[in-house]
């Protein structure tokens, strides 16, 4: 869903002829996986990091084309909502000092990007805490084709409008344009096929606590809801189940049911298995290696963790880690990326078929709902426990995970603090975004304007004043 499409409307020939080509193209992504030699190489990780544009008392801003415009740079794209711009970030070598250089393009991105927007400024924040009903209208989507052919497929499928239902929140909307209430700051590491398995189940049992530590989502429409209400917006904003499809246990946006036995091949059969397309643009002429329409449908399954087949450089895997909320500033998201990615690399050295899916199914919500508060488990150990103190149990976990992978000692411990000193002062972005409007009697473009500043500065959010 990276690019823009030549068309909106599909005909249902076309959808019936893309039907058949994902499942031919999942024949030949099989065969590929299973080459000698396929995706060899060293370990890379790269993101995407979605930004809020506003203006200089804090509301939403719409003009991402006239931004993208006047950076002319490749690595910013439009996102769905013209308030929502988006810089994809430069692929770097896990080993050595990743986070490091990470965070120094993220605070570059975000200053060009903010100098850009005139009259105002960009945001990393999961959602933004001045949006109100009024701004989600079909004239705040962005003027593409590709999202408006896929509000259009997603209402093929779902006769009914979108049902949000949050803590004390309840709306129905028309379209999928809520979604673009939501920035992520989305991890990628690449992955040769033969670990695939257990490195997306230690992914599926990382993002528990990870997402624990650093929520940054707790107002929608005026409300105090989850520590990262972004989790239940996005499943419930673009949920194409209806009452015609009940059969069908996951949303299109879903933490997943089981963990995965063999490898990608699993997901990706089941992506094409359970969820009907909904963008049907097909290519013609591409080698077959490149199967298009397959990686087309994928983007269109938002799982919290997901495989990506990139045919570069001869093909390779990655898995996208998607559930980080954006924000609050430049060393938090290098600090988020370092824990998730050391966790997730030091319990993929275990074999986790034998936890019960559902407890880390269940960890991944309460983390949302709940923040360093929530109580969790964990393999090997009984009972629950507080996240916080889980959090701080498991850094040293994720510190010998990232050590393993070759990342240099100063590197991965400058990160792993910053979780540490959030999670001993339990400051995430959401428990500062509360505090203020509190101290700001209130006034949402007031604290919307202070967070900017201190975002801007690089500074971690738990030294924010």
């Amino acid at each position: 869903m990276g690019k823009d499409l030549e068309k909106e409307r599909f005909t249902e020939a076309e959808f019936a002829r893309f039907g058949e080509r994902i499942q031919q193209q999942l024949s030949v992504l099989r065969e590929l996986l299973t080459t000698p030699g396929f995706g060899e190489g060293p370990v890379t990780i790269g993101a995407e990091l979605e930004l809020f544009l506003i203006d200089d008392e804090g509301m939403p801003l719409q003009r991402n084309d006239q931004v993208r415009d006047a950076l002319g740079d490749p690595r910013v794209v439009l996102e769905l909502g013209r308030y929502n711009i988006e810089v994809n970030l430069t692929p770097i070598p896990l080993a050595g000092r990743p986070f490091e250089t990470l965070g120094a393009e993220v605070q570059e991105a975000i200053t060009k990007i903010d100098g850009a927007v005139a009259g105002g400024g960009a945001l990393p924040i999961g959602i933004l805490p001045t949006l109100d009903a009024g701004h989600f209208t079909l004239g705040a989507m962005s003027d593409q084709n590709r999202y408006r052919a896929m509000s259009r497929g997603l209402r093929r499928l779902r006769l009914e409008p979108f049902l949000v239902k949050i803590g004390n929140l309840e709306l129905s909307v028309e379209d999928v344009i809520l979604e673009s209430a939501n920035t992520s700051w989305q991890v990628h590491i690449r992955t040769p096929p033969e670990s695939f398995a257990r490195l997306f189940n230690a992914a599926q049992l990382a993002i528990g606590p990870v997402l624990a530590a650093c929520g940054n989502s707790p107002f929608f429409l005026g409300r105090e809801l989850w520590e990262e209400t972004r989790i239940a917006l996005m499943e419930e904003a673009a949920d194409d189940r209806d009452v015609q499809r009940p059969e069908r246990r996951d949303g299109r946006v879903t933490f997943g049911s089981d963990w995965v036995r063999e490898g990608a091949h699993e997901l990706f059969e089941r992506y094409v298995r359970d969820y009907d397309p909904i963008v049907p643009d097909i290519t013609e002429g591409a080698p077959e290696h490149e199967v298009p329409e397959l990686r087309l449908h994928q983007g269109t399954i938002w799982q919290w963790n997901r495989p990506v087949y990139d045919p570069a450089d001869g093909g390779h895997l990655r898995i996208e880690l998607r559930a980080l909320p954006a924000g609050p500033s430049c060393a938090d998201m290098a600090a988020n990326t370092a824990f998730l990615l050391g966790l997730t690399l030091s319990q993929a050295e275990r074999d986790l078929t034998g936890y019960r899916f559902a407890q880390a199914y269940q960890n991944f919500y309460r983390a949302a709902m709940d923040g360093l508060d929530a109580k969790l488990s964990w393999p090997g150990r009984d009972g629950e426990y507080e996240a916080a103190e889980l959090v701080l149990s498991l850094l040293p976990e994720a510190r010998d995970g990232l050590l393993k992978a070759g990342v240099t000692a100063s590197d991965a411990d400058r990160a792993l603090d910053v979780v540490a000193q959030r999670t001993r002062l339990r400051r995430t972005g959401s428990v500062w975004q509360r505090e203020a409007l509190a101290r700001f009697g209130g006034d949402r473009g007031r604290m919307v304007r202070r967070y900017r500043e201190l975002a801007l500065s690089g500074l971690p959010v738990h030294l924010w004043k």
